[in-house]
């Protein structure tokens, strides 16, 4: 699947979320959304999940309009996982992730051999089998965290959009986490991630999209994250290094020192 932007600006009031953003996912790619607050990074997984409508241009799915894609059928070629971490019902995990198979099914009818079996794999990869039988409510935030994240791989799309997946887990839950996304890349989903960790960010995305005032600022390998677009991006300067053949870039000072410090 190919996701293709053109020319989407979002406004709100006065100001621009995006302004006039051109951006392209494919199936098969880890991308990794960074930037500083308010960049633009979560209204642009709105508009690329058809969950708000950009106030110019559009997103479009192989060539097709949500609109002229549908929304049934937008909803099982593209998964979106929300950075609220709730839940608003008193369901179990297990009936929670089997939200994403909902998609797939006919109204009232009950699930299928392939919608169980996409539920119990989404159980095991995220690690929450043990709690399937818990309400979503008693959860941890990291735990819930990941019972979202399930549901939204029980989908099976072929786009997976997900808003700051890692933010709520765990330094282990957060590496298996983004190893998690890069199979399902390696797999051939594509991904699109909004991350603030740019260590993660460099070790497991293919490629990085670098937003600032709702504008690209970087697009490109992991190596295209210089110095001169962590400074005009977030204002830093960083550390870089590399083990097991895997780069990491690690945040370490304001590029220009504050007068009051």
């Amino acid at each position: 699947m190919r996701i293709a932007a053109r020319g989407l600006v979002v406004r709100y009031g006065a100001r621009a979320a995006l302004a006039g953003l051109d951006c392209d996912f494919v199936s098969g790619e880890l991308v990794g959304l960074i930037g500083p607050n308010g960049a633009g990074k979560t209204t642009l997984l709105w508009v690329l999940a058809d969950l708000q409508r950009a106030d110019a241009g559009e997103a479009r799915y192989d060539g097709l309009s949500a609109q002229r894609l549908g929304r049934q059928a937008l909803a099982r070629r593209v998964a979106y996982l929300a950075q609220s971490g709730q839940s608003h019902w008193p369901l179990r995990v297990d009936h929670v992730v089997a939200l994403g198979r909902l998609p797939h099914r006919r109204p009232f009818s009950p699930p299928s051999a392939a919608d169980r079996a996409a539920v119990e794999a989404a159980l095991s990869a995220t690690e929450v089998a043990e709690l399937r039988d818990r309400p979503i409510g008693t959860l941890s935030g990291g735990e819930r965290a990941r019972a979202l994240l399930a549901r939204a791989l029980a989908v099976e799309a072929e786009m997976l959009l997900a808003d700051e997946p890692v933010a709520a887990l765990d330094p282990l839950h957060q590496l298996r986490a983004m190893a998690l996304l890069r199979t399902a890349a390696r797999q051939g989903t594509g991904v699109v991630v909004v991350l603030h960790d740019l260590t993660l960010a460099t070790r497991f995305c293919d490629r990085l999209i670098v937003l600032a005032e709702g504008r690209i600022v970087a697009d490109g390998p992991p190596a295209a994250l210089s110095d001169a677009v962590l400074a005009e991006a977030y204002g830093v300067t960083a550390l870089r290094g590399e083990h097991d053949g895997e780069p990491f870039v690690v945040p370490w000072r304001a590029a220009v020192p504050n007068p009051r410090d």
